[in-house]
């Protein structure tokens, strides 16, 4: 019986070394055409995926997108992810593979994602599927935000942590606005403050199942992937315990919350696994993100003491208008106009999302290219936030340039 294990165990592997090996050649070989856009392979198997994850500053495309737009142009075919795929950096491409998200192009990751996330999560799954977990998510989260208790709670936690700072003589501000996050995104999705225990079991399996997803996709005891698989399952488990016991205390009509969990409960279109991945979904979504958008706001800050000043001068103006402990409320954060230019801003020159991997459900063709059926699509969204032509001075961080580009976008809808 082990002899059979074993011989099965090698014919996968060589079956699967084949199936990749066939995936990097067969593309070379077919008869595709002159229209398929110019580029290069690489090496076998891996391809070129190596030198595009080559790190380099956020404010820049990288040596990688540098070198292959010079000798290739805006778009150019590579191998990346062990996938033939074309690579866009071209504005009217990107804008077009967006609009046509669901009809000609779908979202696409890795296999080895899908172990991490589970198939019921909403960022791997796709068609109608996608559309109708998209459709709950955005319903859950603007009934949310609609609620007093949605801002109390994060003007309570941000004063909270600022006032941890007072004895430190130094602060790790891009940690502290992770733990904003985390702590911000659980008590809205599971009512759990940061003193309760289950909180810091939650950060620590959350904070493993991170690492997973950026690492080498081997489920072997120990590596981080496989470590990111354990951790999803027991999240799922604690997820699924804080659900039943809402639901025991709803029974015997005791503490009956009206927040995100007791929304998300309600809706009968969703499955239970679908519930979890809800929630799962959420703390990934935010958690990343906002804290690098924090970290990116103030580092930027920091380098424009002039946008700094008008930013405080802001904010001081409409804390003015309230009593001492009165919180903000909606109204007041729409008075913010410079704060969303500065974090529009952040976003653009920062690239906090650089790009998404859809694949072509058909061939498509778009002016002279040729994206050919089955071939992965990487709309590259940091070539065009750092591309001149489409941003003046587009290396320098310039919150005021929002203000001409909202000005004219009003324009374009009184017309």
């Amino acid at each position: 019986m082990a002899g059979e294990l074993w011989v099965g165990i090698l014919v996968g592997i060589i079956g699967g070394m084949l199936g990749l090996i066939m995936n990097h050649f067969l593309p070379m070989f077919l008869k595709l055409g002159d229209n398929v856009p110019k580029g290069s392979f690489g090496w076998p198997i891996l391809g070129e995926t190596l030198g595009f994850l080559k790190p380099h500053p956020s404010n820049t495309i990288g040596a990688f997108l540098q070198d292959h737009c010079s000798r290739y142009g805006n778009v150019f075919k590579s191998h990346l992810f062990f996938s033939p795929t074309v690579v866009s950096c071209d504005q009217e491409l990107n804008y077009f593979i967006l609009q046509n998200e669901g009809k000609l192009f779908q979202c696409s990751y890795p296999k080895p994602i899908h172990g991490i996330l589970g198939n019921a999560s909403m960022l791997v799954a796709v068609g109608d599927t996608h559309k109708r977990l998209r459709n709950v998510a955005i319903s859950l989260v603007s009934i949310t935000k609609s609620k007093p208790e949605f801002l109390n709670d994060i003007e309570r936690i941000a004063v909270q942590i600022l006032n941890s700072w007072k004895d430190k003589q130094q602060v790790m501000f891009c940690e502290e606005a992770r733990k904003f996050s985390f702590n911000v995104i659980l008590k809205q999705v599971l009512g759990l403050t940061s003193e309760e225990p289950e909180t810091g079991k939650i950060l620590e399996d959350f904070l493993a199942f991170m690492r997973g997803l950026v690492s080498i996709p081997l489920y072997i005891p120990g590596t981080p992937y496989a470590r990111a698989v354990q951790a999803r399952s027991r999240i799922s488990s604690r997820v699924k315990a804080i659900i039943e016991e809402r639901r025991s205390r709803n029974g015997r009509r005791c503490g009956v919350r009206n927040d995100f969990l007791e929304i998300l409960l309600s809706v009968d279109t969703l499955s239970e696994d679908e519930k979890v991945s809800f929630v799962l979904d959420s703390l990934l979504g935010g958690y990343e993100t906002t804290s690098l958008l924090m970290a990116m706001v103030v580092h930027l800050l920091g380098q424009s003491p002039t946008a700094s000043e008008q930013l405080k001068l802001e904010h001081e103006q409409i804390r003015s208008s309230k009593e001492r402990d009165e919180f903000l409320n909606w109204e007041d954060y729409k008075k913010m106009g410079f704060t969303q230019n500065v974090i529009s801003e952040a976003l653009r020159y920062g690239n906090i999302v650089k790009f998404v991997h859809r694949k072509a459900l058909k061939d498509v063709k778009f002016r002279d290219h040729l994206i050919p059926s089955g071939w992965k699509v990487l709309p590259v969204f940091t070539a065009v936030h750092l591309d001149s032509s489409v941003h003046a001075n587009a290396l320098q961080f310039h919150p005021w340039r929002w203000e001409v580009i909202n000005s004219i976008n009003l324009k374009i809808l009184d017309v």
